[in-house]
């Protein structure tokens, strides 16, 4: 196929199509993973410090409750509660374990020797091979899409390397208001860029397997053209060294499938989205660098922000649907963690970077919009149940799996908790007055206490951790605003994440019911900027949070006040849920803490380049990059939004190149 003649952009909307072969795999036939000869040195130590710790923490916890409840006998709703114990705390174990991992490695400078030879500094390396930047999209706004892939290209045009990348706009979107306002934007940002690396716009029609199938389309397509393919969320930001950087790393390790950044969360306007950013950028980085050190060459793939092998994937990622009726069965929706575990499989490596810098992301700007979003995510996350048997996986590949699976079974675990701490209260089964020797009592007391403590030492000390590490680092602690700043949010933060979490928890279990009940979470837009609600939508939303709190709070009261007081923050958390997430989505109490120094971030009080050019835009997405401050430029002219209304149009429901039909319509 040659390519599609441009029209009045001077390209071609499309290249020339270079199909590669992505056959769909079995999860019934395959061969085991093989060992890969790249991994670091003592990785099974490594993995014996997170596993044996996890399982000596777990084993520590759960026996000294179990000691305090066998005071008045060990009955099925103790073993049943022992059980839920266990399950959560393992989870909890883990976490810290890689981040004390991950805190010891950052101090003895292991994060300076860089992974993959991938550091921040140093120069440039000249490229052999072309990489694909492919952006899917589906119902964004356009003109917010398109200003981040200007500061993108630009940012790419800066390095001298640009001609090694092409850009490819990969759309799903579904409405016609949007697709009209899409392809008009696309030709704008066209006219806008001089030179540097080409930009292609592709429009899918029919949505099959929602984003895994975009890009599976593509590389069956045009994947046979470029080697590696780097992908970008609508919402996804990363400068032009890091690109050439982790192009270079691709074509100097052949054995690698994929690259995995750490995306640093930016932009947030709201509080719930400023704390979201804050708490990524001081406590994400030792939780990932802990996990890259046991992970090695067995990593996981969060979906963006991520290089890829093409040929790898290709060859090893071709997802196939889930046997039955959804939400179990059809396309796999959280596709990302399976295409790791496959590429794994197929014998290549998976690797997560968290030290090399100048990657970006933007989180929700609301509790509902995260929980809108996590619907979706539990359902896919669930499915991985029908994927766990498939053959030939990596141990670690299915163990990413399970955790996926265990970030949604933990809420409904905890609910249950709850409720079998409550009917224990009730039936006097435990700490009951006088039914034990007074020493017998106390001691069970004690021991009830040591497990609480350890619980919440293991869940405060990531970010305990990560504080740490940003307070002794002088730039950073400088970025986040100084040492009471930082301490301000980090106390805050942990209050609203305490507050916070039943409304989670709530809301959770009602969605993993609602998959197990059979109900599909459909494919829903994502809001970026705005998060509040007006108050009757606050109301339907969390009414029931509200509710169940209240009732709780007065089951609790009426069995023991003092188990009342213990459950405060849950309770609280639960009742107060509406203004809560209203305060948190608001854009008032954003602006003042904004003004405090509060959840200040690095890349807030200094934004790099690529962010302060995207917001530019998105302000204005007719300056220049040397007219960044004027306050309006002329807007697109009649006959180019015309133009892209007539492309529209003449699209309808075919995949067709958007050249073809506006050269079909005679300009």
């Amino acid at each position: 196929m040659t390519p599609s003649p441009g029209h009045d952009l001077g390209a071609p909307l499309l290249p020339a199509e270079a199909p590669l072969a992505m056959p769909v795999q079995s999860f019934d036939d395959a061969a085991p993973a093989p060992p890969l000869p790249g991994a670091p040195v003592h990785i099974r130590w490594r993995r014996a410090w997170v596993f044996g710790g996890t399982a000596v923490l777990t084993a520590t916890a759960t026996g000294q409750l179990a000691w305090a409840l066998a005071s008045n006998g060990l009955y099925a709703l103790e073993y049943l509660g022992l059980a839920l114990f266990a399950v959560l705390f393992v989870f909890v174990a883990q976490s810290f374990a890689s981040a004390l991992a991950g805190f010891a490695i950052i101090v003895h400078g292991y994060r300076r020797r860089g992974r993959l030879g991938l550091i921040d500094g140093g120069p440039l390396p000249a490229l052999r091979t072309r990489t694909a930047l492919l952006v899917p999209t589906y119902n964004e706004d356009p003109e917010r899409l398109m200003a981040g892939v200007q500061a993108i290209h630009e940012s790419l045009a800066r390095t001298g390397r640009a001609c090694d990348f092409d850009f490819f706009i990969l759309s799903d979107t579904t409405r016609p208001e949007i697709r009209i306002r899409e392809a008009g934007a696309f030709a704008a940002l066209r006219r806008r860029i001089d030179g540097g690396s080409p930009l292609y716009y592709r429009l899918r029609a029919d949505n099959h397997e929602r984003k895994a199938g975009n890009i599976a389309e593509w590389v069956r397509r045009f994947g046979g053209a470029y080697p590696q393919m780097l992908i970008l969320d609508a919402d996804s930001l990363m400068t032009g060294k890091s690109i050439v950087r982790l192009a270079m790393a691709m074509e100097r390790h052949s054995g690698v499938g994929l690259i995995q950044t750490l995306p640093v969360v930016v932009n947030g306007n709201t509080v719930f989205a400023r704390m979201q950013q804050f708490a990524g950028r001081v406590y994400g980085r030792v939780l990932a660098t802990g996990n890259a050190w046991w992970h090695g060459t067995d990593g996981n793939y969060w979906g963006h922000n991520a290089i890829i092998r093409t040929a790898a994937f290709a060859g090893c990622a071709g997802l196939p649907a889930m046997p039955g009726r959804k939400p179990f069965g059809g396309a796999i929706l959280s596709h990302d963690f399976v295409e790791a575990a496959l590429l794994r499989r197929g014998g290549w490596a998976v690797h997560l970077v968290p030290g090399l810098g100048g990657s970006f992301e933007e989180g929700p700007p609301s509790l509902t919009d995260m929980l809108v979003r996590d619907r979706r995510w539990c359902q896919g996350n669930l499915q991985h149940a029908g994927v766990l048997p498939a053959r030939g996986l990596h141990w670690l590949s299915r163990w990413h799996l399970v955790t996926g699976i265990g970030h949604y079974i933990t809420a409904p675990i905890w609910a249950m908790l709850i409720v079998i701490g409550l009917l224990m209260t009730m039936s006097g089964e435990w700490a009951a007055v006088g039914s034990v020797p007074e020493t017998v009592g106390r001691e069970a007391q004690a021991r009830f206490l040591w497990v609480f403590g350890l619980t919440m030492l293991l869940l405060i000390g990531p970010k305990l951790l990560g504080f740490l590490l940003t307070f002794f680092d002088p730039w950073a602690r400088r970025g986040c605003g100084g040492a009471r700043r930082m301490l301000g949010g980090l106390l805050l933060e942990t209050a609203l994440t305490t507050l916070m979490a039943p409304i989670t928890m709530y809301v959770q279990s009602r969605g993993v019911l609602e998959v197990l009940a059979g109900r599909d979470s459909g494919w829903e837009s994502q809001r970026r900027d705005d998060g509040t609600l007006p108050w009757w939508g606050l109301v339907r939303q969390y009414g029931g949070v509200t509710l169940c709190g209240v009732l709780l709070a007065v089951a609790a009261t009426l069995v023991s006040p003092p188990l009342a007081l213990w459950m405060s923050p849950v309770l609280g958390g639960m009742i107060l849920s509406i203004p809560l997430v209203a305060l948190t989505s608001a854009p008032s109490p954003s602006r003042w803490l904004r003004r405090a120094g509060i959840f200040r971030t690095p890349e807030e009080s200094t934004p790099p380049p690529v962010l302060a050019r995207a917001q530019g835009l998105r302000g204005n997405p007719w300056a220049s990059p040397q007219s960044l401050r004027l306050p309006s430029l002329p807007q697109p002219p009649e006959w180019l939004r015309e133009r892209a209304a007539v492309a529209m149009a003449w699209l309808r429901d075919k995949d067709v190149s958007l050249a073809a039909r506006l050269g079909a319509k005679g300009g």
